[in-house]
């Protein structure tokens, strides 16, 4: 077989290969991107950019058991808040966490897959769809 020819069929199909790899990568890295900008104008104030939470006070989302076994939940807090006992890496905290009702589904995804991906927290890509299907089951805190 002619080089000249299995050079092109090999760059054929690793173009193909990252295609489609690339875009899953894109929609993921869009997300994180928009996502960190939403964490720190709605969320770092609190729970600080590194994710570390503030003292006693906030709790961390940086290696969060809370965050890892309570995911639906989580996505309800960022839209509704809560109030009252909220249990962290065996930690309580008591402050209220006010929601912001003005976060869209897409928005909240975004959010999610930034914390779910930072911190040392791997769980990758959060998407519109898993956001939505997690808010439908919100319950108003």
């Amino acid at each position: 077989m002619h080089v000249g020819l299995i050079r092109a069929l090999l760059a054929t199909a690793l173009f193909f290969l990252l295609a489609c790899t690339t875009a899953e990568q894109q929609k993921f890295n869009q997300y994180y991107r928009q996502g960190q900008l939403l964490y720190e104008k709605h969320c770092s104030n609190c729970h600080q950019t590194t994710g570390k939470g503030l003292g006693r006070v906030y709790p961390p989302l940086a290696q969060s058991d809370f965050m890892e076994k309570n995911f639906e939940k989580t996505l309800c807090l960022m839209r509704n808040g809560i109030s009252g006992e909220v249990v962290v890496n065996n930690q309580s905290f008591n402050q209220p966490m006010p929601g912001v009702p003005s976060l869209t589904d897409l928005e909240i995804a975004e959010i999610a897959t930034y914390i779910y991906n930072t911190w040392g927290n791997q769980r990758g890509l959060i998407d519109v769809k898993s956001a939505e299907k997690a808010l439908r089951n919100c319950e108003r805190n």
